[in-house]
């Protein structure tokens, strides 16, 4: 939830899980978890703090990354982040 800023319902629409696991902490079953940690462990590594939640919500060249791991659409939202590693963070703002 930290590291992408999710709130506690987007976590469990993306984890498919009730939110009584969420606060026991009972996630062990679903192997989304790791597989969601191992995926976004480089970028937050690359990424200055503060900066994965904002990409998130942003839309890319895919659209919203937040929009494929809520659908579970775990193959987009790498795609995400792949286009984040290879393009980094790109704000784009209207005119002034």
């Amino acid at each position: 939830m930290d590291r992408l800023g999710l709130t506690e319902d987007e976590l469990c629409v993306a984890l498919d899980v009730d939110p009584l696991s969420v606060i026991a902490g009972e996630l062990d079953h679903k192997p989304q978890l790791p597989i969601l940690l191992t995926l976004t462990q480089e970028a937050a590594e690359r990424v200055a703090d503060g900066v994965l939640p904002r990409w998130l919500r942003s839309t890319g060249p895919n659209g919203r990354p937040l929009d494929h791991l809520l659908a579970r659409d775990y193959a987009a939202f790498e795609d995400d982040l792949q286009s984040l590693a290879d393009r980094g963070f790109v704000l784009r703002g209207g005119t002034r």
